[in-house]
Parts: structure tokens; sequence; C-alpha cells
């Protein structure tokens, strides 16, 4: 599951945001197209920039199309009918996969005492 990290910077580009999921600016734009929740910000020349909000926007859609599985179609819908919900799940998720991630390398670290 990709990082969302908490820094002060306002605006990102579509190469970092890009970067930051392991996917590339076209299906950034294509997703933009498909999800109104999508809307960054452009600046002279057509370059988007991103704010906080938007980047959260499509960690959750990466969330329900890469990560579950869902059609784009699906996905839609979802944070349509019940974004609170689906928000709070995908934060209850991450938060167990830090967790997690967290044990193991606690894990890994007594196992290399041994």
């Amino acid at each position: 599951m990709p990082n969302v990290e908490k820094d002060l910077k306002l605006y990102y580009s579509i190469g970092e945001v890009a970067e930051r999921f392991g996917v590339k600016p076209s299906l950034l734009r294509f997703w933009e197209k498909q999800f109104p929740e999508i809307a960054p910000k452009t600046a002279g020349r057509g370059v988007r920039q991103y704010r906080k909000e938007d980047v959260e926007t499509i960690a959750l859609i990466y969330h329900l199309v890469k990560e579950r599985g869902m059609t784009i179609q699906g996905a839609r819908q979802r944070l349509k009918d019940n974004k609170e919900a689906t928000v709070r799940n995908y934060e209850i998720v991450s938060r167990l996969e830090a967790v997690k991630a967290e044990l193991l390398a606690i894990k890994a670290e007594l196992d290399e005492e041994e």
C-alpha cells in the first residue's frame, strides 16, 4: 500500500503523485475524468497541482481499484453512496497495515538477537 506522507507541502506535481502510488501519470489523468472528487488546480500550460485532499482521494481510489480489485464504476459508486464509511474502512486498514509492519520489524530484530 502506498504511503501518503504527512508533510507541509501545499501542492504536488503529477509526477510526484504518480511516483508515490507507483502508477503512470496517464492513469491519474484518466482517474480525474472518472472521479469528480479529484480536482487538481491547473497552473500555466495545464500543469496539474494536486492538493493534499486530492492525494488522499487518490489513495482511497487506489485502495479500491488496485488493492481491492473494484472496477472504476464500482469504486465511483462506492464513493458516491457511502464515502464516509469507505474512508473509515480505508483508514482502519491503513493503520492495521502500519501496525503489522511495525510488528514484523520487531520480530525481525528479535530473530537477529537469537
